[in-house]
């Protein structure tokens, strides 16, 4: 990394400053449109950029302002009897992930994740097995453990969602809000582990800033976005992520060890 600094904030010029907002806004608007993934490009883009000490907490916080944004903007569509369950599970998986911060590879979760998430895009009666209040609880502990380690699992949360929402504008708000309560748990756990982002204050308020306005840009094209185009693109892409969360499980454990040398 170079010495150069941009409103003060360590190794970040200009240019990237307004490239990772920029970032930050087209992929709140591929998250809402798509159904998902927008959390885990803005990812894999500032991961070319970050250490995993820096990547994580600033992604969460930035995180935090997408999906509070969206459920601000998209309030009427939240499915409410989803909240209280996932905020029960999400707050004892941050519990148990920061007492196992450093323990886990990041990897092999990703892997895990991926098989997983593969699993529920293409077999969906999965996403709807016992109750809502039981299936959610046990999502929100699950996404925020993991989260903890990986950052994005939007993915993971995604499949559920999508089972149980009846449109796509309930699809997008009801997500947006369930991540916010998981990068809500993790910031907690984060600070209890005594991470400190406060230099690159400047840059989380300038990715922010562009994801309200994503997320409003967004709630207008999902008016007018037919269902069957969401579901299908939805489909596809998640299927995509979890491919690339699985292959990048099993090239960091060395099972194809010709790619990673």
């Amino acid at each position: 990394m170079s010495s150069v600094q941009f409103l003060g904030i360590p190794d970040v010029g200009v240019w990237l400053f307004f490239g990772l907002v920029l970032a930050s806004f087209l992929t709140t608007i591929l998250g809402a449109l798509a159904g998902t993934g927008g959390g885990l490009v803005l990812l894999a883009t500032m991961a070319l950029v970050f250490p995993p000490a820096v990547l994580v907490p600033v992604h969460t916080v930035v995180q935090l302002g997408v999906g509070t944004s969206r459920a601000i903007i998209m309030w009427r569509h939240i499915m409410r009897g989803t909240l209280l369950p996932f905020l029960i599970g999400a707050a004892l998986g941050a519990a148990l992930g920061a007492q196992i911060f450093i323990s886990l590879p990041t990897g092999i979760l990703q892997g895990a994740i991926g098989c997983f998430v593969l699993i529920l895009a293409w077999l969906p009666k999965f996403t709807r097995v016992g109750s809502e209040n039981r299936r959610f609880a046990v999502v929100g502990f699950v996404s925020t453990f993991l989260g903890i380690f990986v950052s994005a699992t939007g993915t993971l949360v995604a499949p559920f969602v999508a089972g149980a929402a009846p449109d796509r504008r309930n699809h997008a708000a009801t997500l947006g809000a369930l991540m916010a309560s998981v990068h809500i748990m993790k910031l907690i756990a984060f600070g209890l582990l005594g991470v400190a982002i406060a230099a690159y204050t400047p840059l989380i308020i300038g990715m922010i800033g562009s994801a309200i306005l994503g997320s409003w840009v967004s709630s207008r094209l999902l008016d007018h976005m037919p269902e069957k185009l969401f579901r299908a693109v939805f489909q596809i892409l998640l299927s995509g992520l979890a491919i690339r969360l699985l292959w990048v499980g099993v090239t960091e454990a060395g099972v194809f060890p010709i790619f990673t040398n």
